[in-house]
């Protein structure tokens, strides 16, 4: 019967579909988190075991070079980078002269590349105009992408010539009472060696410190200006040693690239295995005889020395990024401070 003008069961069932709307309405709002949440966990998962797979290969390449690394470490233990024998008919094999040749050379090429690639960061950021700056940038990274093989190329048919007809014969008559420069002008040798990691490892300093030059808080060198200041004893107060230990670590980052650098060094280093205190010598790095005489080994323990060998380069490339890294990291949680 109606009640007030008002059908009940109209009512009723008016107020039924009201509280089915509300209620399907109240299943999809509760439901569309749930269909995210999924996404997300799926997502989640996928990126975790990505990152994760990294870690599981660099720990399986460590686990199996170290296992075939074993023969070799049992029949020489320490011995093996102390010793300069290095003769597969008789099994006897010591790294030294490999290791000298990989430290030497890139240590050298560093000491030389080191201020060049500063320079070179500095006029991009500090001293050319932006349009030339921004030019420059680029062409600079440009020889990165070039490959070792075309610097090896380029190393063996000009500079190798040009350094045995020019450079070492000059330093031989006025140096030559230095232990560095006695001997014979053979061309391939350390110094071409040096020179081409030199060449190398310039793009990735300068590339780096750039970066770090340009995290200099923009007031800190207007400050500097602003005292009276000189461009230059603004560079040396304000932006050379803010940025000190990014500059350190992009150096540690060019030498860890030069410290496994294979083809270009073993087209101009002359593969002798010696210790020779002159850089007119020919040498031998550890990825040089790796290069060389793994698809040539002799025996088991040949191949499980050259793999030692390996073993001693990934384990320095590795603590050498690390710690360019973690300077490089320093640098950049400290310019995020200074612009907070």
């Amino acid at each position: 019967m109606p009640v007030n003008g008002i059908d009940s069961t109209g009512s009723f069932r008016s107020s039924l579909n009201r509280r089915r709307t509300l209620q399907s309405a109240t299943n999809t709002n509760e439901t569309a988190p749930a269909r995210k949440l999924n996404g997300d966990l799926v997502f989640r998962y996928l990126t975790t075991f990505f990152a994760f797979s990294i870690l599981a290969i660099l720990a399986l390449m460590l686990f199996e070079m170290t296992a075939e690394s074993i023969p070799s470490i049992r029949a020489f233990g320490l011995k093996f980078v102390t010793s300069s024998d290095w003769d597969a008919v008789q099994e006897l094999f010591g790294a030294l002269p490999y290791l000298y040749g990989s430290v030497v050379s890139s240590v050298l090429a560093l000491v030389l590349a080191t201020p060049l690639s500063i320079a070179a960061a500095l006029f991009i950021t500090e001293i050319a105009p932006q349009r030339l700056g921004g030019m420059a940038a680029p062409l600079v990274e440009l020889l990165a992408a070039i490959p070792s093989v075309i610097y090896g190329l380029w190393g063996v048919l000009v500079m190798a010539p040009w350094l045995q007809s020019t450079v070492q014969p000059f330093l031989i008559e006025h140096l030559g009472f230095l232990p560095l420069f006695q001997g014979a002008p053979y061309g391939v040798s350390m110094l071409a060696a040096i020179f081409i990691l030199m060449i190398m490892v310039v793009p990735i300093i300068t590339s780096i410190t750039r970066e770090v030059l340009l995290a200099v808080p923009q007031s800190q060198k207007e400050a500097a200006i602003a005292l009276g200041a000189t461009r230059w004893e603004m560079i040396k107060m304000a932006v050379l040693p803010y940025g000190r230990s990014g500059i350190l670590g992009a150096s540690i980052l060019g030498l860890g690239r030069a410290i496994g650098e294979t083809m270009a060094v073993t087209m101009v280093i002359g593969n002798s295995p010696n210790i020779s205190l002159s850089l007119l010598s020919p040498a031998y790095t550890m990825p040089s005889v790796i290069a060389n005489e793994f698809a040539e080994t002799t025996s088991k323990l040949h191949a499980s020395a050259l793999m030692e060998i390996g073993l001693i380069l990934m384990v320095v490339t590795l603590i050498v990024n690390a710690m360019a890294r973690l300077l490089i990291w320093s640098v950049s949680k400290s310019a995020k401070g200074g612009a907070a």
